[in-house]
């Protein structure tokens, strides 16, 4: 126990260094495209829910460039541009794309040269080769090859979305996130959106991971433990501090992956995520009391010790119900590739058929001690901590 207790000083000492380093991109926002689309660069903007990415041809003297805007609707246009004058609207030339009457979604190229622009159709400063946008699945995307100097790549961008209404370009929100919606861009290095869009993209995917390998993986992992090999005297009491160490170190890292979704909320004004971000609040609570329950878990032979053994068990198992449920929604919002939630599917395939034989095993070896009588010697207590074989 004192090593258990060694190791999760450790872990609790360590968790503010694993958070700030520079831990590889496991959940990134990755995209398959139509036509089989290839970019040499992605970069989440730290706004507005949109990804840039972009091939750029020095040589050629070409860009290829592709923007997508999450979790959006047919009734709003989005808008991405250029601006050597500086991070801001006035003077960007833009490509705006919208969803028409006949259910359409339409592209064009359109300059702002004011602070209350019409956002009719005019030409830019430079060449459009390709152009063209495309909505599905709650998604706007904007596909365009541009000619530009060398001049242009390393520039100041814009992008912006407002409501749209029988092709009429409303004006956009005048407060939050899009005020927000500008930054820098360098095609040639691979940066876009300043330093804040880098940092925002890594703390996204540092707080996937630490969430689907604490609350998803280790939780159900301790609750297997806990289950099953208490039904085998031989596991007695190793059983106990197995589900101890599983369900603390879930906590511990979970906490990490907890406060770094608390920092990318405060760090996106005007971009929530109602259900993943209650989910998420709840299930820290519920977690919270899960864990320091364990401190006043009454002996078993105390008349509140059947109280504390239901509603353990009860908040243990809807946790986990929710903690799988959230990780889902948290996979629609970061968007990966699909092999990622696959392989998170795959895993909790793994331990349903492993929790499901153990259930049937279990019971069959509860049953034949009954049969044989020797069940009563299951209630003996095994001198550690007052932990009945039978009790959790």
């Amino acid at each position: 126990m004192l090593v258990l207790r060694s190791l999760h000083q450790k872990l609790f000492q360590r968790l503010g260094v694993i958070i700030l380093d520079d831990i590889p991109t496991i959940l990134g926002a990755y995209q398959r495209f139509p036509d089989n689309r290839q970019y040499d660069n992605c970069n989440d903007l730290p706004t507005l829910n949109c990804f840039l990415h972009w091939t750029y041809d020095q040589a050629a003297g070409t860009l290829d460039v592709a923007l997508r805007h999450t979790g959006t609707t047919d009734s709003t246009w989005l808008t991405w541009g250029l601006n050597p004058s500086g991070p801001r609207m006035q003077g960007t030339h833009a490509l705006a794309a919208f969803v028409n009457s006949s259910g359409v979604a339409q592209a064009y190229t359109t300059s702002i040269d004011t602070m209350s622009p019409t956002m009719q159709s005019s030409a830019l400063s430079f060449e459009v080769l390709i152009l063209s946008a495309r909505f599905e699945n709650q998604e706007m995307m904007i596909f365009d090859v541009l000619r530009i100097s060398e001049s242009w790549s390393s520039t100041s961008q814009v992008w912006q979305k407002g409501q749209a209404n029988n092709g009429r370009l409303g004006i956009h929100s005048l407060s939050g996130a899009n005020l927000q919606s500008a930054g820098s861009v360098n095609f040639l290095t691979g940066q876009s959106g300043g330093s804040s869009g880098s940092s925002r993209t890594r703390r996204r995917n540092v707080h996937g991971v630490l969430n689907t390998m604490s609350w998803g993986i280790l939780m159900p992992l301790g609750a297997i433990t806990a289950r099953y090999m208490k039904v085998f005297k031989s596991a007695d009491p190793t059983w106990f501090y197995l589900h101890v160490a599983c369900q603390t170190s879930a906590y511990a890292v979970g906490v990490a992956g907890w406060v770094t979704g608390i920092r990318l909320g405060s760090d996106s004004p005007g971009i929530t995520h109602n259900p993943h971000r209650n989910i998420g609040i709840a299930l820290f609570c519920l977690d919270t009391l899960q864990v320091f329950a364990l401190l006043l878990r009454p002996n078993n032979d105390h008349k509140y010790r059947m109280y504390w053994n239901i509603y353990h068990h009860s908040v243990g198992y809807t946790v986990i119900i929710c903690i799988i449920i959230n990780i889902f929604e948290g996979f629609d919002i970061l968007k990966p590739d699909d092999h990622w939630e696959r392989i998170y599917i795959g895993i909790l395939i793994f331990l349903g058929i492993v929790a499901t034989s153990l259930e049937v095993f279990t019971w069959y070896v509860v049953l034949k001690r009954k049969k044989k009588g020797s069940d009563k010697h299951s209630h003996n207590i095994n001198g550690a901590n007052g932990v009945r074989g039978q009790e959790v």
